[in-house]
């Protein structure tokens, strides 16, 4: 591992990521990717650094209710992270990297960042986190870490810095024990996700948007038996 990588992930950990992972950036260009590529945004990109928190069990196990308490933790996780790759970013730029913030709105849907029609952010974070190593998809669309499940927090530095990248960890997006569960396709109050792992983006969004008045709903997570 160069020094680089080994002193980007230990401060990772020592700044407050409960998790650290380095994508290669050659993993967007495959064909089984429909998203945004990070190769468009920035020129001569090399990795992506991904980092995450976990959630607190405490704010989840109650919802339905509590969910301005669910809302509030899940945006301390982001502002958390905002600042711990802040930190990396301008570490990167000291030695002579490129170094940009990923939005993390984005990979929930989030009005600020996502493309307003489509819901897509500039780059796939769970594609990013799969490709290096951190998990797989579930049917909620959303990364399942063999730890914590989906209760987690991600967020990622675009990066010209030569780091040593991880591996996926499955060949397969969807964990095979998704499709005899269905527990989160059963409990989303707006029958957004469907049992062959595709989501109604649209009805996710305005749910939470309009509903909800932009707190967060959280019921797939809450069911998650992973």
């Amino acid at each position: 591992m160069t020094q680089d990588t080994a002193g980007i992930r230990e401060q990772a950990r020592r700044l407050g990521a409960d998790f650290v992972g380095v994508a290669d950036v050659a993993g967007f260009l495959s064909p089984d990717y429909t998203g945004n590529r990070p190769q468009d945004l920035m020129p001569g990109i090399r990795s992506v650094i991904v980092i995450g928190v976990v959630i607190p069990k405490g704010c989840i196990q109650p919802l339905p209710k509590g969910r301005p308490e669910y809302t509030n933790t899940l945006m301390a996780g982001t502002a958390t992270l905002r600042v711990i790759a802040f930190r990396l970013a301008r570490d990167l730029e000291r030695k002579g990297y490129q170094a940009a913030l990923v939005p993390t709105e984005g990979s929930e849907f989030g009005m600020w960042y996502a493309d307003k029609e489509t819901l897509r952010a500039d780059i796939s974070l769970k594609y990013a986190a799969w490709l290096a190593g951190l998990g797989t998809y579930g049917l909620n669309q959303l990364l399942i870490t063999r730890e914590t499940g989906p209760r987690i927090r991600m967020t990622a530095i675009l990066t010209d810095a030569p780091l040593d990248a991880d591996h996926p960890v499955e060949e397969t997006f969807v964990r095979p024990e998704c499709a005899a569960c269905q527990k989160c396709v059963k409990a989303c109050p707006v029958g957004a996700i469907n049992a062959d792992g595709t989501i109604r983006a649209q009805a996710c969004r305005d749910y939470m948007f309009s509903t909800l008045g932009g707190l967060r709903c959280g019921m797939c997570i809450r069911v998650c038996p992973l």
